[in-house]
């Protein structure tokens, strides 16, 4: 079922955007229905070699705007912009509205469907090989760097009684079933003596993204990032505090250095000197048990001048 479906309708409002940008109701829906379909008809036909991919329409205001989006604008704007007056001239004829007609230069033409469909027909109507071309197609897609690109051709091929389809790839990743792969899809007829040959390819040139959720009303973004960038430098300060906290304690817990064996040799010799000091009172302790024997002295002196009071009494 994925393989019936196009590309480019399947994904209208997730990646596509309408090819016509206009409202209308009724009978007059119909009448621009048909005023779109004859000027895509009309450029086409008239500058078929033009190597057109695209053609946007937007009707605003009384005013029809065409945008013509060409790998080759100069063949469609002309010397002085003659060509491009008298195409706006005739689709002004059946179009409402004035028209003005813009004329502008398709991205990466290499990659485009529509413009890969195009040469491969062109090679076929110069009775090129057909499996030849489309794998030349291929090659040059596959250098300019698109994901993925398959290629199918069907009809009357090298004027067979028969018809048959020939199909090449898919080279590289084709995602037909989602939705956000970037899927163009290009068809062109090679007009041949023995009948109409169909090419069509699809090329898948990458995965379109959603764009990032808009900030809520009344909040601009400078704001948002205002308040990411306080709040990243508040988490870097408390991813700093408890580090600094735990660095502290480890200074003051740090072990004291070893000791040299000089050091060792020093202390021990205070140590030493110290017990030595310790034992030296021991001497003076012989000292006060003499002592007593010499207050006996005193006592009698104190004794005869107590005697001598008396006498003198």
């Amino acid at each position: 079922m994925g393989q019936k479906v196009h590309p480019y309708g399947f994904r209208l409002g997730i990646i596509r955007d309408t090819r016509s940008k206009w409202f209308a109701e009724g009978r007059e829906y119909r009448d621009q229905l048909v005023e779109d379909l004859q000027a895509r008809k009309t450029i086409h036909e008239r500058h078929h070699h033009a190597g057109i991919s695209n053609i946007l329409i937007e009707r605003a205001a009384g005013t029809t705007t065409v945008t013509i989006e060409s790998a080759k604008p100069g063949i469609i704007i002309g010397r002085g912009g003659s060509d491009v007056d008298r195409m706006r001239r005739d689709l002004d004829s059946f179009m409402s509205g004035r028209v003005r007609v813009n004329v502008e230069e398709t991205k990466n033409p290499e990659q485009n469907a529509q413009l890969i469909a195009e040469e491969i027909a062109g090679q076929i109507e110069r009775r090129a090989s057909i499996r030849r071309a489309m794998s030349q197609a291929m090659e040059r897609a596959e250098r300019v760097g698109v994901r993925g690109i398959r290629i199918a051709v069907s009809g009357r091929l090298m004027g067979a009684e028969i018809a048959r389809t020939e199909r090449v790839g898919p080279l590289g990743s084709v995602p037909l079933h989602t939705l956000r792969a970037d899927i163009q899809r290009g068809f062109s007829e090679a007009v041949t003596g023995y009948g109409h040959i169909g090419v069509q390819v699809l090329v898948c040139t990458g995965i379109i993204l959603p764009p990032p959720p808009s900030p809520p009303e009344g909040q601009r973004f400078e704001d948002i990032e205002d308040a990411e960038g306080m709040e990243s430098a508040e988490g870097v300060e408390a991813e700093v505090a408890p580090e600094a906290a735990e660095a502290a304690p480890a200074v003051d817990a740090a072990p004291a250095p070893a000791a040299e064996p000089a050091q060792i040799d020093e202390l021990l010799a205070d140590a030493g000197s110290e017990a030595a000091t310790a034992a030296a009172p021991s001497a003076p302790v012989e000292a006060t048990t003499e002592a007593p024997a010499a207050a006996p002295a005193e006592e009698t002196e104190t004794n005869a001048e107590e005697d001598t009071g008396d006498v003198d009494a």
